[in-house]
């Protein structure tokens, strides 16, 4: 969302299984007479639907939330977001911190039961970069990538990269893909990965189901598959979990939450997210390359307000994106709500009765209730503003066109620092698409992605931060709570900081 995660200026995951009952652990048998697990079929309502399935082109939080269960990569987050083995299990470094060597697990296979080998490594990297597509800035300083064996990748680095396993495990955008499967295009819609699941099929506008993937290299899931469905509406999202049409959803209606945690009928957890929600200016549009309007629309918002509109208390308000558990949070909040200091910029500027487009999109039905109270607010300093609520598929392209003056939303499943800002805010970011240069910001956020002294890298991280923040690049609104509801049938699941949506290990009672 954001572009993740909103990545992109939006990120995002989601999957889907079903339900076979009455048979033991390893063995109950499916309509087709193969072998499967006893945990049945899993039913997920998200909020949105993916745009297509390629996790290397797709920069949806829908999209990821399948994709987690379907793909892995060289590395990935623990619960504590530390990076640990999944495809490679172990690793070296040079001296000089510019060779990385990873050493592949034996006998993975694709979940059509081909091998998972170096070179596939290889392909999904040199795919990434060669086409620059979206996850291109986290292989910035790769010099070359090889397979001097099929156990073995080596990457060649440009300068020293702390974030490096960061960069290749985060997230599923940088999936390892098989070739054959992206040459013939059917990875946007069928695509074949190595993970826990396998898509069995897409029903456009309707749901996503999958199958467990008995090639699968690690623990095989207890469930069957896990079915996708596509609910915008929280409130239908939550009648259809309590009727058990659905056993899982990250779709719960906010100002019901608080009293949910206390439905003996439903499991609600939450937990402190790594994501952010802000507000973009396009500033290759006039008049919002002048920073002084900018900053009038920073000083005309209550944030306070926006933030429980639209959250109801399962957000902190923050106006530099990384969240205040994080060891680079950099406290700095400039603007408070001064009417009388915006309409003077505003003046200044001869930005007076200013007609603004707010892009939002219903998939996301925070944006639309936060995009209501901003336009409120801004009308106050002689800003009328007009929302265009779109789908998530057009909002993407429009964001891409630039056809825009303004937008919200968010990015999802931040870890490393520079996944905060680099894609958004550096002049060549693959996200930047409001336009916004910095020189000084550029140089910063170069220096902080090589730099290996953590110390040094957190100063680096707060001077860019606070010239994004008084250049007002992104209008920084809150971090959101991760939540999320189930039913209590389900076992194994857990609430992640995230949002990856795992359902490897969970199971379903019936």
């Amino acid at each position: 969302m954001s572009s993740k995660r909103f990545r992109g200026a939006g990120v995002a995951l989601a999957l889907t299984f079903g339900l076979l009952a009455g048979c033991s652990a390893g063995e109950g048998v499916d309509v087709d007479g193969g072998q499967t697990g006893a945990g049945g079929i899993l039913t997920a309502a998200i909020s949105g639907e993916p745009d297509q399935l390629d996790p290397h082109h797709t920069s949806a939080y829908p999209s990821f939330q399948v994709l987690e269960n379907v793909y892995d990569t060289l590395v990935e987050p623990d619960a504590n977001l530390a990076m640990k083995p999944s495809l490679a299990t172990e690793w070296t470094t040079s001296d000089d911190q510019l060779t990385w060597t990873f050493t592949l697990r034996e006998e993975v296979t694709f979940s059509d039961g081909s091998p998972l080998t170096a070179e596939d490594v290889v392909y999904s990297y040199n795919r990434i970069i060669d086409e620059e597509l979206n996850a291109a800035y986290r292989l910035a300083t790769v010099e070359s990538v090889t397979a001097p064996d099929p156990g073995t990748v080596v990457v060649q680095l440009t300068a020293p990269t702390p974030n490096l396993l960061a960069s290749l495990g985060g997230f599923k955008g940088m999936a390892i893909v098989k070739e054959s499967n992206v040459e013939s295009g059917a990875v946007k819609t069928e695509p074949i990965g190595s993970g826990p699941f396998a898509v069995s099929s897409y029903s456009a506008g309707d749901s996503i189901k999958l199958v467990r993937n008995d090639n699968y290299w690690g623990t095989k899931p207890k469930l069957d598959g896990v079915t996708f469905t596509f609910v915008q509406d929280p409130t239908v999202a939550l009648q259809n979990l309590r009727s058990d049409e659905v056993q899982w959803t990250d779709n719960l209606p906010p100002q019901q939450v608080s009293a949910l945690r206390e439905d003996d009928d439903l499991v609600v957890r939450s937990a402190a997210s790594s994501d952010y929600w802000y507000l973009a200016l396009n500033q290759a549009r006039k008049p919002y390359d002048d920073v002084n309007v900018r900053r009038a629309v920073a000083y005309a918002l209550d944030r306070e307000a926006i933030t429980k509109a639209a959250k109801f208390g399962l957000a902190t308000v923050n106006q530099t994106a990384i969240p205040t558990d994080s060891a680079y949070y950099y406290d700095y909040a400039p603007y408070q709500q001064d009417l009388a200091q915006a309409k003077q910029l505003l003046a200044e500027a001869g930005g007076t009765d200013l007609t603004m487009d707010l892009m939002v999109t219903n998939e996301y039905p925070e944006t639309v209730t936060a995009a209501q109270v901003i336009a409120a607010q801004l009308e106050k300093i002689g800003i009328t503003v007009k929302i265009r609520t779109l789908d998530f598929a057009q909002w993407l392209d429009e964001q891409g066109k630039g056809n825009f003056d303004s937008f919200m939303l968010g990015w999802l499943g931040n870890i490393d620092p520079d996944e905060f800002y680099y894609a958004q805010h550096h002049s060549a970011g693959t996200f930047n698409f409001h336009g916004y240069r910095n020189p000084t910001v550029d140089n910063l956020l170069d220096q902080a992605r090589t730099e290996t002294d953590q110390a040094a890298r957190k100063q680096q991280y707060e001077q860019a931060a606070k010239q994004i923040v008084d250049d007002v690049s992104y209008l920084y609104l809150y971090n959101p709570d991760v939540v999320q509801g189930w039913s209590p049938q389900i076992s194994g699941y857990e609430v992640r900081a995230d949002r990856a949506i795992r359902f490897r290990d969970v199971d379903l009672a019936r």
